[in-house]
């Protein structure tokens, strides 16, 4: 609860009509949600125009509004503050609602296509075995030291990410580690928060179908460095050759760290195979279960993150060496005389490239590879040819089959990913729509010492198919028929 003229210290008014002499109970972006004196958030976005909600708003019991254009017929009683960008103001108004708690936390961001997960869980899990209090806003969940707080977006709404902020600092978090996704900072979710470090993985395609033009998508990952303060630091990928386009307006202390080339944190990989991998970082020794030389990378950011962070450099190479990573990311199920299966996120490209790869220079056994793999609906369709061209060829056997189709009928999206695929690899593809026969199929083809990989899902635990959640693991799939 705020006066509202405490509020207006947090952005620019344009136009104010009505009284600030009120009381504002709550924020809200969600007219179905406003209750009495609360303020609500009306802003016009790509597919929909918030200010027709405005009187929906009021009818709940909103009492301001925040909005870019006053309506023609002003509610008497409703006070309106007309702004330039509304989505620009929300994060600095919640910030200042629930206390700033990003000041009193080191708050770091990790962005980049692939690898987000994986590297903001190693932090999480790394911190807490140092022993801090620390919080997590990830793809598969958010916590909050041990609870689990369920994850719907990469990165919520302005006003849910300042809440969660503000219970994580009143929980004693001394860390927060979360993911940054590109719709994020072009949507402004993440204004209001004052970060103390971003960390830039990766970036290939993904996300075209929102942002049109892969310089669009590029621009939205480096307009998250170019807010960084100068405290800051700016850690980017060395061997992304992109990453001096991210820093290029920040204004952050930057830092690099490569697998490749001379960095400020550099590591070279010394073996690799499905028992995990052996590597030098910054010339100490190190050993981790997890797989794959992008997963090395992820290691080393992580390492080169904890060290920006102040932390002793042994205790953080103890401690990482013990993970294995997030759930569905190279995750491997080994059955006792049959295939060993791998569940992977790989729902773009350059991750299936990247995780098929890793498999190939682990699979010492040299067993076939069988990848059961689709693609999403109402995503952006120039990736399924490019996904169905990777899997074959890099596999010796590959099943087609549905994501999530969502409002598409499967068979056309399996059609465009057919595009990606001769004639004369044709014979090497078994198209099968329903992803639990697509599994099992997979596992009946596997003999001792092969490796299934399904591909895209990861650690979603369910297929969303016309508009309906259904409950859907490929880790409970492969399980089931390798009989683990």
């Amino acid at each position: 609860m705020h006066k509202l003229e405490t509020l207006l210290d947090a952005f620019e008014v344009q136009q104010m009509l009505g009284s600030l002499n009120k009381t504002v109970r709550g924020l809200v972006i969600d007219s179905r949600k406003a209750t009495k004196d609360t303020l609500f958030f009306a802003w016009k976005g790509s597919q929909l125009d918030g200010h027709r909600f405005i009187g929906s708003a009021i009818e709940n019991g909103a009492s301001v509004i925040v909005c870019e254009k006053i309506p023609d017929e002003p509610k008497e009683a409703v006070t309106y503050l007309k702004v330039e960008d509304t989505l620009s103001v929300i994060g600095p108004i919640a910030s200042m609602w629930y206390g700033y708690p990003s000041r009193s936390m080191k708050v770091v961001g990790v962005t980049g296509t692939n690898g987000k997960t994986s590297v903001c869980t190693l932090l999480f899990d790394l911190f807490r075995s140092l022993g801090y209090k620390v919080g997590l806003l990830s793809t598969v969940e958010n916590k909050i030291n041990d609870e689990i707080i369920p994850s719907t977006h990469t990165t919520p709404d302005p006003v849910s990410i300042q809440a969660l902020l503000e219970q994580m600092n009143s929980s004693g978090c001394d860390y927060v580690f979360m993911e940054v996704s590109s719709h994020s900072v072009h949507q402004k979710r993440i204004a209001g928060i004052e970060f103390d470090g971003a960390l830039f993985t990766n970036i290939s395609r993904d996300h075209l179908d929102y942002h049109e033009t892969f310089k669009e998508y590029i621009n939205a990952k480096k307009a998250f460095f170019d807010g960084l303060s100068s405290q800051a630091f700016a850690l980017v990928n060395k061997d992304d050759k992109r990453h001096e386009v991210m820093v290029q307006n920040c204004a952050g202390a930057r830092k690099t760290f490569s697998m490749r080339e001379m960095a400020d944190f550099r590591a070279v990989l010394q073996s690799n195979s499905l028992h995990g991998l052996e590597m030098k970082i910054d010339d100490r020794e190190f050993y981790s279960p997890m797989v794959g030389d992008y997963n090395a990378s992820n290691l080393l950011a992580a390492y080169a993150t904890a060290v920006l962070l102040e932390q002793d450099v042994v205790e953080v190479l103890t401690h990482l060496s013990g993970f294995k990573g997030a759930k569905g990311r190279f995750e491997i199920y080994r059955s006792v005389d049959g295939p060993i299966g791998i569940v992977d996120y790989a729902h773009t490209p350059d991750a299936l490239d990247n995780v098929l790869k890793a498999i190939k220079d682990a699979n010492v056994s040299e067993g076939k590879i069988i990848t059961v793999v689709g693609c999403g609906g109402d995503r952006d369709k120039g990736k399924r040819p490019m996904m169905a061209k990777i899997a074959v060829d890099l596999s010796a056997q590959v099943i087609l089959t549905s994501d999530n189709p969502r409002s598409e009928h499967p068979s056309d999206i399996l059609e465009d990913m057919m595009q990606g695929v001769s004639i004369e690899e044709e014979d090497r593809i078994l198209i099968i729509e329903d992803r639990g026969a697509a599994i099992k199929t997979a596992c009946k083809l596997g003999k001792k010492n092969d490796i299934i990989l399904v591909a895209g899902k990861g650690h979603e635990n369910y297929q969303e198919i016309r508009g309906e959640r259904k409950h859907f693991d490929d880790a409970e799939e492969l399980k089931k028929h390798l009989k683990i």
